[in-house]
Order: structure tokens, then C-alpha cells, then sequence
């Protein structure tokens, strides 16, 4: 269904909503992880290791939309502080695994306490119900546009 033409194009704000949403949460997610000495993009590459159990660069890199520098230069960042570790696979040495560290784990298991603070202080204005609308409406626009991670997530219910 097409929603948009040239003509009402100009009162389109469905793309600077989405993405000042997107930046609202991580600024959110980074006041609450301040202490924790970790950034909203480093909780999102954590709780993809800790919760999808995703476990390559590559993958990484396919699920936060990150070029393969950008996420290198991020897990440098994360092994500098002990909470990722790099491992060659046994079966193909030219393969990296990602795991959490110890330190990663005892972090990982707070930041579902953490995350679930942020996200209400993001959409606590909403009532249970408009919550649930929101998630449903943006569940099925990223189906539709061929979201992996949503459609890991979706099936994983």
C-alpha cells in the first residue's frame, strides 16, 4: 500500500520519528550505563552475544548494521575492558568466536534490569495497551522489510 507521493511527501515524518527515537533511547541507554563504563552501542553488542547467542563478527555485523571496521574498532573496545574475549575456531583457524569473559557474563546478567529501566523511562508515557500497538505496528513494518534479527526474535516466541 503506498502512503507517500511527491505531492504529501513533504509532511512525511515517519523516518525523523523513527530516527529520533532511535537516538532518544540510546541517549537514554547511555545515562543509565555511565556507570557501568559501557555505551548504548556496547550494550547492544552484549546483549546480542548474551541473549541471541550470536557468536561471530560477521553476524554481529549483519545484525547492528555496523561495516566490519566499525564493529573491529567496537570489540577492540569491549576486550579492552574485559568483557568479550576473541577465540579462533578449532575447525577453521581464519574463523573468530566471540564470547562473553567473566566479567562480560556478571555485566550481561544485570543488563536486562538496566535495559528494562531506560526503555520505561522511554515509554513509560504510553499505556500498556499503545505499547503493545507500537510494538506490534513496528514488528510488522521490519518483518516486512526483511529484518533478520526481528524474525529471529518473532520465531523464538
Amino acid at each position: 500500500m503506498e502512503h507517500y507521493t511527491p505531492d504529501n511527501f513533504q509532511n512525511c515524518t515517519i523516518g525523523m520519528l523513527l530516527g529520533r527515537t532511535a537516538l532518544v533511547k540510546d541517549r537514554i541507554l547511555d545515562t543509565h550505563l555511565q556507570a557501568f563504563g559501557v555505551t548504548a552501542a556496547q550494550f547492544k553488542v552484549l546483549i546480542i552475544v548474551a541473549q541471541y547467542g550470536v557468536d561471530t563478527p560477521a553476524d554481529l555485523c549483519r545484525y547492528l548494521g555496523l561495516d566490519s571496521g566499525s564493529m573491529t574498532r567496537m570489540l577492540d573496545r569491549l576486550e579492552q575492558k574485559d568483557l568479550i574475549a576473541r577465540r579462533r575456531c578449532p575447525d577453521d583457524r581464519r574463523q573468530v568466536r566471540l564470547e562473553l569473559s567473566d566479567e562480560g557474563r556478571r555485566l550481561a546478567d544485570q543488563l536486562p534490569q538496566i535495559g528494562a529501566k531506560a526503555m520505561n523511562e522511554l515509554v513509560g508515557v504510553l499505556e500498556p495497551a499503545e505499547l503493545a500497538t507500537l510494538e506490534a505496528l513496528l514488528t510488522k513494518v521490519l518483518l516486512a522489510a526483511g529484518d533478520t534479527l526481528i524474525a529471529l526474535r518473532v520465531g523464538a516466541k
